[in-house]
This record gives structure tokens, C-alpha cells and sequence, in this order.
């Protein structure tokens, strides 16, 4: 059953949690353990404070999320699944038309587990990457950006967790235990994907991680969407709805440094955004190529056995497999990927099957190649000649066919002496983090700005960009 928010609950929730008491009592057990997490590990400044929030109601597509001040500690966050879509088939693989499962299916109950234990682990990595940044927040609209992303990322968690307890016995009660067990970038519990074991120290940064990580995050639910498991798809469906606005946050983030920077660029006699308190567009260019190589990497490799059996399971679809496809079961095509032979680009025709993780991750570029142009055009309005470049899907690669090879920004094989040499022209080195971080001073009156960060276009929900999004005493 698929209900409002029951806000009374201990736990708040929209599945009736309350008619199951086996279920609620494996929950409650677990929920001690998630707040001493979110206290030791989640947002470290402002947890007091009265925080303008969006907080979800009821799982529909529209009116389903009320705005107003609330403290993070007492935030009621509770959606665990969408609406079931009636008559829904499985969209792709093997069982493609047939009826969806709503219950685990035995041979494809560690598959199944694996998917969501991977997806789920991400959501508080980032939470944990993202802890220390209220205390350098450039305004309170972006502080209160932050502490949105961060109560949404913890709902993200607990629906996963829910998933886990309801449908994996012990098993998944052991795996929710685990995913408050390791830490982001601990040396010996780290997170599972590399890209969520990057430090996340500046706003830079997380405006980088909230452009492409969280991109990432969306591709891979909209991929999950598509799954045979209709529990899986339901909570992937409605976790989609908040990551847009993650998305945004990074977006328009970036937009704002850039259209900061070519203003500071102006200003200078020589032309140099840092001699007025700026973030340089060279710099800027840097850390982008750094964040979305690292999460290309998220996609898995080229050409995989994996990829290829959670798509013939029904598990894992491309991306709006069900709109853009014609042949759900292809067995019978293949796809042209790029492999490397001698130092040499050679083009191989794999398995389609095979290739999924390629087909997404294309998906996913495409859809930064339009960020960017967006971002360009921000950049022509305001004078500037600079022009952000996405780096090619092979530059500075730890996964995959191209790891353990040497490729410039454009994707052309180098030597690694050349990389040694032209590395810092393209990636942000030790000075450049630290001339960021040194930049990175709050600046939490109503309204203002810090100096390296233009104003958003436009408030949040009803409110100016003026309002108090965070109430400070």
C-alpha cells in the first residue's frame, strides 16, 4: 500500500510500516545506529539552526513537497516507493514483456542485492564527503542548498535500507549494517566507488560533485528504473524527482563561478581573476576535467560480463529503455568501442549486451555536453572569449579498457612522458587546491555573496534571493 507520509510514526514512512511489525522492529533496530551516523558523520555546522527545507509529503508527481524552516535533527523525511504503475512488464533482458516481480526471484536474489547495495552505499559517501562544507558556505542560499542535498541524500539511504530489510532477511540487515560501517575515503573501510572516496574540502568542489557525481547517480537510477524488481524501480523512480535538484545546484554552481570569474577577468588591468579574489577560468577548467574523469569511471568498463548479465536478468535497462528502444532483448546487435593495441586506437564491434555500461555512460556525456554549452553561453554573455571543454571519455582514466594508459584531453594516446609533463596543465595541482580552499570564507549575511561567486537568477520556491534561508542568531 502507497500512502501520504505518516509523520507520527517513529519512523515516517508511506508503506505501512505499521502492519508489519517484523519488519518495523528489524527498522528500528537499525535506526539508533543511523542517527549516531548522522550525528558523528553528516552535516558537522548548523544542525540547530532553523534551515528553509523542502520536505517531501507524499510520493505523487505533483504538489508532492511543502517548503519551510526546520532544523536538520528533526527534518521528517519518509517516501521509501512510488505508486505502482498498473500493468507494468519488465522492460528489458530475457523476461522483456513479461510482468514485473514484486517479490525477489531466487535466481537473481544476489544479483538484485549487489544493485542495491552499490547504489545505496553512495548515498551517505556523499554525505560524508560534503560534512565540513557548511562552515566556508558562500551564502545562506548556497548553505541552504547543501543541507537540502544532504537531508535528501540520508532519505535516498533509509529508502534503500528499506529495501534491504524488507526484502533480504538477515542478509540485508547485515548489508545495511555495513553501509554505516565504512566511511569515505578510510584507509582501510573505504566506500565502494573511488569517486566517493574524493576529498570534497571546497565549494568548487562540491559544486563539481553535485554537476557530475549526482549526474552520474541519476543516469544510474534511471538505468534501475527500468529494473524487473518492481520495489527497485519504485524507490529509483521517486529518488529521481529530488536528484534533479542536485543536479541544478551544480549546475547553476558552476555557472555562477563562471560568470563571477569573466567578470573579475574585466576588472583586472592584466586580466587575472585571482589578483581580484576570483577563481580563474583555467582553474575552473581543471577541476572540471578531474571530476567528470572520475566519474566516467563510475560507469563501470567498456565492454563487461556484468553489464551484460544484469541486462539480460531484467535487472538494469538503458537509459528510458521502455521510450527510446525498439529491440528490448538485443542478443542480435553489436556496437563499435574503441580499444587500444600498440599504443594505438583500434576499432573493435562488441555484443551490445556487453556494452551497456558504455551506452549509459555516452548517455551520460551527451547530457554534460549540454550542461556545457550552457555553461559557454553564460561565458559569451558576459565578454569572455574562454570557452569550457568537456575532456574525452578516455582522459584520466582508472577504470575500464583505457586504465593504465595515457591520453590527452582530446582522447589521444600519449607517452607517460608526456603526461608527467602536460599533467598539470590539465588536472588542479597542490597550489591550485590551495589557492581555492584559501578562497573558501563564509559569508552568511541575507543576501550577500562571497566575492568569487555570482548571485543565483532567483530564489528558491517563493522566496528572494534576500531571504533567510538559514536563520543564524
Amino acid at each position: 500500500m502507497i500512502l501520504d507520509v505518516d509523520r507520527q510514526e517513529r519512523i515516517p514512512n508511506n508503506v505501512d510500516l505499521s502492519s508489519d511489525w517484523r519488519l518495523r522492529r528489524a527498522l528500528e533496530s537499525w535506526q539508533p545506529k543511523f542517527l549516531d551516523w548522522w550525528k558523528t558523520q553528516g552535516p558537522a555546522h548548523f544542525g540547530r539552526n532553523e534551515i528553509y527545507l523542502r520536505t517531501a509529503v507524499n510520493p505523487r508527481a505533483t504538489d508532492w513537497a511543502r517548503y519551510g524552516h526546520v532544523r536538520m535533527p528533526e527534518y521528517r523525511w519518509g517516501i521509501f516507493l512510488a505508486p505502482a504503475e498498473k500493468g507494468r512488464t519488465i522492460s528489458c533482458g530475457d523476461d522483456a514483456g513479461k510482468p514485473v516481480w514484486h517479490e525477489v526471484p531466487g535466481d537473481r536474489r544476489n544479483l538484485i542485492r549487489r544493485l542495491i547495495v552499490t547504489q545505496a552505499d553512495c548515498e551517505p559517501a556523499s554525505v560524508e564527503q560534503q560534512r565540513q562544507l557548511g562552515a566556508s558556505a558562500p551564502s545562506l542560499y548556497d548553505l541552504r542548498s547543501l543541507c537540502q542535498i544532504n537531508v535528501e541524500e540520508a532519505r535516498h539511504l533509509w529508502s534503500m535500507v528499506y529495501l534491504l530489510h524488507r526484502y533480504f532477511g538477515r542478509d540485508g540487515r547485515e548489508e545495511a549494517h555495513d553501509l554505516l560501517a565504512r566511511q569515505s575515503g578510510h584507509e582501510e573501510t573505504p566506500r565502494l566507488l573511488d569517486a566517493f572516496n574524493q576529498p570534497c574540502a571546497d565549494w568548487l568542489s562540491f559544486f563539481c560533485f553535485t554537476c557530475f557525481t549526482d549526474r552520474d547517480a541519476a543516469f544510474q537510477l534511471g538505468a534501475l528504473a527500468e529494473s524487473g524488481f518492481d520495489p527497485l524501480s519504485r524507490t529509483a523512480r521517486f529518488m529521481l524527482q529530488e536528484e534533479a535538484y542536485h543536479l541544478s545546484v551544480g549546475e547553476r554552481g558552476i555557472e555562477r563561478i563562471l560568470r563571477r570569474s569573466a567578470q573579475l577577468t574585466r576588472l583586472d588591468p592584466n586580466g587575472d581573476a585571482r589578483a581580484q579574489g576570483g577563481i580563474d577560468l583555467p582553474t575552473l577548467q581543471k577541476y572540471i576535467n578531474h571530476w567528470f574523469a572520475y566519474c566516467v569511471d563510475l560507469f563501470g568498463s567498456e565492454v563487461s560480463s556484468n553489464a551484460a548479465l544484469y541486462f539480460a536478468a531484467g535487472l538494469k535497462g538503458r537509459w528510458d529503455e521502455a521510450l527510446r528502444y525498439d529491440d528490448h532483448v538485443a542478443v542480435k546487435t553489436t556496437v563499435g568501442v574503441a580499444h587500444i593495441e600498440n599504443d594505438a586506437i583500434v576499432g573493435r564491434e562488441v555484443p551490445l549486451r556487453m556494452a551497456m555500461n558504455e551506452l549509459l555512460r555516452r548517455d551520460y556525456a551527451a547530457d554534460c555536453r549540454r550542461v556545457v554549452g550552457q555553461w559557454n553561453d553564460a561565458l559569451a554573455h558576459e565578454g569572455s572569449d574562454f570557452r569550457i571543454k568537456l575532456p574525452h571519455l578516455r582522459f584520466y582514466r582508472r577504470q575500464g579498457l583505457y586504465s593504465g594508459h595515457y591520453f590527452d584531453p582530446d582522447g589521444h594516446v600519449i607517452s607517460r612522458c608526456e603526461w608527467k609533463r602536460r599533467r598539470n596543465d590539465w588536472l588542479p595541482t597542490d597550489a591550485d587546491r590551495a589557492f581555492v580552499q584559501q578562497l573558501m570564507v563564509p559569508c552568511l549575511e541575507p543576501g550577500q555573496m562571497a566575492n568569487w561567486i555570482a548571485a543565483p537568477s532567483r530564489g528558491i520556491g517563493d522566496a528572494g534571493i534576500d531571504f533567510e534561508y538559514v536563520r543564524i542568531p
